[in-house]
């Protein structure tokens, strides 16, 4: 039983955060994927041909066996962005020719996080087993 003051396990620690009028936020989203090799001038032109479908797409960087998706997504809250950029790939494999790849990674950042990051000098590399400031 929480104690008082705790909050059960799932709830946001401050309130939602809305913008005016409804609006949702724009979120930073980077998709991996990867799978079986292919010719990597179809993966070019496939990415080519997705960025034209979805306009927000900011960059596509590609190998024969996998690429990284970079684009802005506009939604509510990151449940509704991460569920959003998982259907991506699927939704557009057919229009867009995209390989029959997999997602192995997902990340999805609010443009607070995104522009801070990008503000930010080069990270220290991570050390195993030990936790440090950014």
């Amino acid at each position: 039983m929480p104690e008082r003051g705790d909050r059960p396990w799932g709830q946001p620690t401050t309130p939602a955060r809305t913008e005016p009028d409804g609006a949702g936020r724009m979120w930073h989203i980077t998709l991996t994927l990867a799978g079986p090799p292919g010719d990597p001038e179809d993966v070019r032109r496939a990415l080519e041909r997705l960025a034209h479908e979805h306009p927000f797409l900011l960059a596509g960087r590609y190998a024969a066996d996998h690429a990284e998706v970079r684009y802005w997504e506009e939604a509510p809250n990151l449940h509704d962005a991460a569920a959003i950029a998982l259907r991506l790939w699927g939704e557009h494999r057919r229009s867009a020719d995209l390989p029959p790849w997999e997602l192995i990674g997902l990340e999805v950042v609010d443009r607070p996080t995104y522009q801070k990051r990008a503000g930010a000098p080069a990270p220290l590399p991570v050390q195993p087993g030990r936790v440090q400031p950014f």
